[in-house]
């Protein structure tokens, strides 16, 4: 166990925690567009930077990504610095200007006072922020369908080659984890299209909904040693079958004691 002191308060911290995780729970709110429990922290977004010092830094400072940067003992953060304010301003600025059409990043931008980027807009800009958070999901379910190409301002996540990805087993996974909404995906009349390839989707044999494509279910079937009854009803229904059972367990108990 270690100490440390955010805008003043000592708290305890396990060693080994991140900063951002004991920031969060201590319930301060500073933003992270690339952080997510699923996948390791990289950094990338740049805007969950704080300030750190010691007391025998002897005022000295420096500024570190939260996300990134484990818990010492006796080290003192300041999370909302009008240093700190002006990194992350910049950085919400740039990423206005880079996706000038995202929802995400003009809300984020305008809590921080800025409603119109002060750099030269990308006309193009898709708002992909470049995290990676999606390809850094895919390669923890050990599928790697896609990745970041190209160079420069150029660079785009895609599949090889900009065809349909082989290994992409439509799960979403990419889809939900981007913090901006940019990856495009849908479903309709009983197929999951993403990264122009095609999936059929498993339909709940009670109640007709359509769960999740036969590609991840095979997946889960052989990576996770799940039986391919748990795909046959939606997750609606197995909690409308549990509540059933339990409701006839409790009318045979109800009736034994009388």
């Amino acid at each position: 166990m270690v100490h440390i002191t955010i805008n003043g308060k000592v708290v305890k911290a396990t060693e080994g925690e991140m900063l951002l995780t004991v920031i969060k729970r201590e319930g301060i709110d500073i933003p992270a567009l690339c952080h997510h429990e699923a996948i390791e922290p990289t950094g990338n977004c740049r805007l969950c930077m704080v300030e750190i010092t010691r007391a025998e830094w002897e005022g000295w400072k420096k500024h570190v990504t939260s996300c990134l940067y484990p818990v010492e003992d006796g080290l003192i953060v300041n999370t909302h610095t009008p240093e700190v304010i002006e990194i992350r301003k910049t950085i919400l600025d740039l990423q206005l200007a880079n996706c000038p059409n995202s929802e995400v990043i003009q809300k984020m931008a305008e809590e921080y006072g800025i409603y119109k980027t002060s750099y030269e807009t990308v006309p193009e800009g898709d708002n992909c922020i470049m995290c990676y958070a999606c390809t850094r999901i895919c390669e923890v379910l050990g599928k790697s369908a896609i990745s970041a190409v190209m160079r420069g301002h150029k660079k785009v996540i895609a599949p090889p080659f900009g065809e349909e990805p082989p290994d992409c087993i439509g799960c979403l996974a990419c889809a939900q984890i981007c913090p901006t909404n940019v990856i495009p995906w849908t479903d309709k009349d009983g197929t999951r299209t993403i990264w122009n390839k095609k999936f059929d989707l498993i339909t709940c044999k009670e109640c007709g909904k359509t769960i999740i494509t036969k590609d991840f279910a095979d997946y889960l079937m052989e990576q996770r040693d799940i039986p391919k009854e748990y795909f046959e009803l939606c997750d609606d229904c197995k909690r409308m079958q549990t509540a059933r059972k339990m409701g006839e367990i409790v009318t045979r108990a109800q009736e034994a004691t009388l």
